[in-house]
């Protein structure tokens, strides 16, 4: 089961993030599941670029008089406020009706926790049922082969791809050696204490790099190593096709530098240290463990279900059940734009986005009027079909959230902050914020603006309603 906390905030706060942990309420949490998955596919979804590959074909297609056939056509017919909804051929009304139709949908059926092990039976034989007591994270031994004691990192997909971490991967080799000179081959493996998930331009990479910050907080040094939604399929870029696939021993292997700190509570230190270091987390920043379901319609497309049997929550849910989920979220309209100038590399314009807008909305209910919400929610034929910039793990500076608002928020820690470490999180500058040249663009057209905001409104009324929170419906934003 699982259960929702939802931090402290304040009206003006842009950027909202919320703790969560397995283990009740399911059915609200499938709701925002669900809610959420949506935001961020459409949100995706109405910025692809028109030279996209399409890697899976979909029925669903735009008539040639729904829209121009190009931006220099989308700018000849704006007014000096913006492009007149009258030419986008859009019944707002009508698609609001669909929407909200659409969205008194049955609960989804959770997995039976057998078929899930059923799916990885590796997975679920490296990681143990149950952690060692008495340290926070969730953390186990593990025997070492005995053809990896002399570097248990050896072969590593992440350290293959990232300089950095492959010398992380050298030093713990060799503190590895050095620790189990004549003694058992053994080492502290741990997952993540808690995972920073969201929409890109939400915050995430500010959260991330805050947090680094945090004297009880050992990250790896890779914010988003994608590997419950894609790498552990095979998949590094959906575009480019399998790859390989990453091993659980691999993603473990992220962690190690957490755990090697960690497992010195065990050496002869006073209590006191040994009780500081037992308290040490870590955590990971993948944006795309909320959202992307993408693997299954890759790897099953010939099945006949619309949506996947499997989520990646239902497998953290498996594997972790009291896991922490800091949720990431943003007014979805100005999130879309801040996405799309973030990702979009050329012919950059208010008008260029109105006009993927348009097209995007209009895909979706073509889609909707045949289909399910959840059915076009996971559908990743539409979702390829539609017009987006090329993705990225990046996203948006947060606000300067209250120092009360992250302890309350992440509860790291058992003793308060110092308030030289306070001053640090709060006072560091903001990540990944607008380039001026994509500023000196100016806003979006006020037209587009209206339009999202009628799209958006009874899925952020639906996500208000479910989480019991007003600042939901983003009406002083």
């Amino acid at each position: 089961m699982l259960w929702y906390k939802h931090g402290r905030t304040t009206q003006s706060d842009q950027h909202l993030f919320n703790l969560w942990s397995f283990s009740k309420v399911q059915t609200v949490v499938f709701l925002l599941g669900l809610t959420l998955t949506f935001l961020i596919m459409a949100s995706y979804v109405l910025t692809w670029d028109k030279k996209g590959l399409l890697l899976t074909p979909s029925p669903y297609r735009l008539k040639v008089a729904d829209v121009p056939s190009n931006t220099t056509a989308a700018v000849a017919v704006s007014s000096a406020v913006g492009l007149s909804l009258k030419r986008t051929s859009i019944d707002m009304k009508r698609l609001t009706r669909l929407i909200r139709s659409k969205l008194e949908y049955p609960p989804r059926r959770v997995p039976n926790e057998k078929d899930v092990i059923g799916t990885d039976s590796h997975l679920f034989s490296t990681i143990p049922r149950h952690f060692l007591p008495g340290i926070k994270s969730p953390c186990w031994y593990e025997d070492v082969p005995a053809e990896k004691s002399r570097d248990p990192y050896d072969g590593n997909l992440f350290a293959v791809r990232s300089k950095n971490f492959k010398m992380v991967c050298d030093r713990l080799a060799s503190a590895f050696r050095r620790s189990n000179n004549g003694g058992g081959l053994s080492r502290l493996r741990c997952l993540p204490y808690f995972y920073i998930i969201g929409q890109p331009k939400c915050g995430t990479t500010d959260l991330f790099h805050r947090l680094l910050l945090h004297p009880d907080v050992k990250f790896n040094i890779m914010k988003e190593p994608h590997w419950w939604t894609r790498k552990r399929f095979g998949y590094i870029r959906f575009k480019d096709g399998f790859q390989e696939s990453f091993p659980v021993e691999d993603y473990l292997d992220l962690f190690d530098l957490a755990a090697y700190n960690i497992q010195g509570s065990s050496a002869g230190n006073s209590p006191r240290d040994r009780h500081r270091l037992a308290q040490l987390i870590t955590g990971e920043a993948s944006a795309s463990t909320m959202w992307d379901n993408q693997a299954w319609s890759y790897l099953h497309g010939d099945r006949e279900e619309a949506e996947p049997p499997f989520l990646a929550q239902d497998f953290i849910h498996t594997v972790q059940p009291h896991a922490k989920i800091i949720i990431m979220l943003r007014n979805p309209t100005e999130r879309l734009y801040s996405d799309y100038l973030y990702f979009k590399t050329a012919n950059k314009s208010a008008e260029d986005f109105h006009q993927k807008v348009v097209e995007s909305v209009q895909l979706f209910q073509s889609c909707l009027s045949e289909s399910s919400l959840r059915s076009c929610v996971y559908s990743t034929g539409l979702s390829n079909s539609m017009p987006r910039a090329d993705s990225g793990s990046a996203a948006g500076g947060l606000r300067g959230k209250p120092s009360r608002d992250l302890r309350e928020s992440v509860q790291l820690s058992e003793c308060p902050l110092s308030q030289q470490a306070e001053t640090a999180l709060t006072k560091r500058p903001l990540s990944n914020t607008r380039r001026a040249a994509d500023r000196s663009l100016g806003p979006m057209l006020p037209s587009t603006q209206n339009l999202l905001w009628e799209f958006h409104q009874a899925f952020n009324t639906k996500l208000a309603s479910v989480l019991d929170n007003q600042d939901f419906l983003w009406s002083n934003t």
